[in-house]
């Protein structure tokens, strides 16, 4: 059973008007990263993918988007340590992390949470809990 949205910030998430977001999707499993990016473009946003840990940071640093969907699992660079030099990175400050992973364990939820991401979901995610995020993330602005 997939846990509400109440129960997946590590933070406050605060409530904010829904609008078109800049996503950022990393997957080293291109299918999902691209159906998950066409998904979110259907739902209006605009979306952008990455295979790898270090051409997500590339692409973040580029591309400065409001929410990163982000495995864990990465080849080059696992996703905690995108995690991390995201948030150190202060034109990033703002920047929704969301783990999208097979990783579920309480272990795995503690190292997102050191890691800096905010929330934490787990595969197959469930689309209720992505409108959800997406609608109470406003865009930062440029």
């Amino acid at each position: 059973m997939q846990p509400s949205l109440e129960q997946l910030p590590f933070g406050a998430a605060q409530p904010r008007p829904s609008a078109a977001a800049r996503v950022l999707v990393v997957d080293d499993n291109a299918d999902a990263a691209e159906s998950l990016a066409l998904l979110l473009s259907v739902w209006g946003h605009q979306a952008r993918v990455a295979y790898d840990g270090p051409a997500a940071l590339r692409l973040a640093r580029e591309y400065r988007p409001d929410i990163v969907f982000l495995d864990l699992g990465l080849p080059g660079l696992h996703g905690y340590a995108v995690a991390q030099r995201l948030r150190r990175d202060p034109d990033l400050a703002e920047t929704l992390l969301v783990a999208v992973t097979g990783f579920d364990g309480e272990e795995d939820r503690r190292r997102s949470q050191e890691a800096g991401l905010d929330m934490h979901l787990t595969k197959p995610v469930d689309l209720d809990a992505l409108r959800r995020i997406l609608a109470t993330r406003h865009p930062v602005a440029r």
